[in-house]
């Protein structure tokens, strides 16, 4: 049998949010800036 081979790499990182939750983060900021709030719509 041969050696086994030790990986220094990394592994990836999970992303904090998801590409769903950053759009619906990013629409409810630009929401905001413009003096709309979606709970009262």
């Amino acid at each position: 049998m041969g050696k086994a081979q030790k990986s220094n790499k990394e592994s990836k990182k999970q992303p904090a949010m998801t590409a769903k939750e950053k759009k619906a983060a990013k629409k409810l900021k630009q929401e905001e800036k413009n003096g709309r709030n979606a709970l009262f719509e």
